[in-house]
């Protein structure tokens, strides 16, 4: 018996004998819980989904459709339970907002919105303007983008940046050529961050990620440089960002993901001008769960390797 979320629409297609019983996130575990073999986890609040772990003895595997497994991870399913995570499920809905915050960004919409807000027409953003003025980034055309965290995401995002004619550098544990664009390492951050004009975050949370994205890594970027992040809120060093905003040493960035969800009403980050908040909007669609969950049950049922296994 398999536990389906009813905070998703859709359903996998099963094996014969398989049954499926609906759940909701938000309330107690159902009485199915107790014989469940597998649980699909989406949009579970942590103390809901703490139960539910405690509720299911028998489970085997969980499937969270969230590319991030950390919430299952730490809601106490036995160490010898499976977790896959939803890796592929988000990267076009992820790729496309990013690529927006990015736009967003480097053709100050913002900016735009505030002005209108006015009733002013903001001459500066508008009419005859240089392609690269000096100090800015106001075109995707030519600049150079990093992009730190180079998985199945920035393998989608990555040739749209291009498309728009930025050159763009991976940044993962391994450096190459990956997915067609160059690949460095951590330790090439000194490099390659002097020279960038964006700086997209991409990383999964974890001991070795927190504030992967600290005040040195901000140091090293030029005034010009905008920061748009959305991996996981602990892979940012939010006051370092914030200070170095408010002093000109960055552009000013985009953030759609925060230390604190929803971010709280008293965080200095809403009223700076120079920073877009976006409420953890990225994502929110997992596209393709169905097949996902259909082919991991079916290669459960045969005692085969299920995909997107978390290691723990």
């Amino acid at each position: 018996m398999i536990l389906l979320p009813a905070s998703v629409d859709g359903a996998p297609s099963l094996p014969r004998g398989v049954t499926a019983v609906r759940y909701d996130v938000t309330a107690p575990p159902p009485p199915e819980s107790r014989g469940a073999d597998a649980i699909v986890v989406w949009g579970n609040p942590s103390d809901r989904l703490a139960e539910l772990a405690a509720a299911a003895p028998a489970v085997r595997w969980v499937q969270t459709l969230a590319a991030g497994p950390d919430a299952v991870l730490a809601a106490g399913f036995a160490p010898d339970v499976v977790v896959t995570n939803g890796r592929g499920l988000h990267d076009h809905t992820v790729s496309e907002h990013v690529l927006a915050l990015t736009l967003a960004c480097v053709r100050r919409v913002p900016d735009l919105v505030r002005a209108q807000a006015q009733h002013r027409w903001a001459g500066d953003l508008g009419g005859l303007q240089p392609l690269h003025p000096p100090g800015q980034v106001r075109t995707l055309l030519g600049a150079h983008v990093t992009v730190w965290g180079f998985g199945s995401i920035a393998a989608r995002l990555a040739p749209l940046l291009a498309g728009l004619g930025a050159h763009v550098t991976g940044v993962a544990t391994t450096a190459g050529e990956r997915h067609g664009f160059p690949v460095v390492t951590p330790a090439d951050l000194t490099e390659v961050l002097p020279r960038t004009d964006v700086l997209i975050g991409l990383l999964p949370a974890g001991e070795g990620t927190r504030h992967a994205i600290d005040a040195r890594v901000v140091d090293l970027l030029p005034p010009r440089a905008w920061v748009v992040n959305a991996g996981r809120g602990s892979t940012l060093d939010e006051d370092a960002l914030l200070a170095a905003v408010r002093a000109g040493g960055i552009a000013g960035a985009a953030l759609d993901v925060f230390a604190t969800e929803p971010l709280p009403a008293s965080s200095p980050l809403w009223d700076e001008p120079r920073v877009l908040v976006s409420p953890h909007a990225a994502g929110g669609r997992p596209v393709g769960w169905q097949d996902l969950v259909a082919d991991n049950v079916a290669r459960l049922v045969a005692g085969a390797t299920l995909r997107n296994v978390v290691a723990r």
